[in-house]
């Protein structure tokens, strides 16, 4: 859908804040999409991305800190999350060896399991989805990265 039908307008100051408002529907939409698919795991974006994260490092543990950093959504309540994915038996919390003070965290095998079968689905999602090419893919992240380093 094109962004004029998605918000019934046509009126925009430029191309280039066009383009700004496409960005924020497209994320919206692609975030929309994505939740329908971790919802049947019983998943947040944020408790998804934390997983994620884990697995960057898993079998290490990491820092509370550092999820936090790593986060895409930099708002993110981390230490809430993290308390909802230990309900969930998903991930288990202690206290760093190094300094007692810390929290670390590390994936669970339950937390490794439905993190492979809900990036399986995302992956299908994405495929089905995202429908340019390598190409235009790299140029477009080229694009993207410029925006967020002038923003900095």
């Amino acid at each position: 859908m094109k962004l004029e039908q998605a918000i019934k307008s046509n009126k925009f100051k430029s191309e280039v804040h066009k383009a700004g408002l496409n960005i924020l529907y497209t994320a919206w939409w692609l975030k929309t999409r994505t939740s329908k698919e971790l919802k049947e795991y019983g998943l947040t974006h944020e408790q998804y991305n934390v997983l994620r994260i884990l697995k960057g490092k898993y079998p290490e543990q990491i820092c509370v800190k550092e999820i936090a950093c790593r986060m895409i959504e930099k708002s993110s309540n981390v230490p809430r999350i993290i308390d909802r994915l230990e309900t969930k038996k998903l991930v288990k919390r202690s206290s760093s060896d190094v300094d007692r003070r810390e929290t670390v965290i590390v994936l669970t095998p339950a937390g490794l399991n439905i993190l492979e079968h809900s990036t399986d689905r995302i992956n299908t999602l994405m495929d089905k989805i995202m429908i340019i090419g390598e190409q235009k893919a790299a140029e477009l992240n080229t694009i993207l990265d410029g925006i967020c380093m002038a923003g900095d």
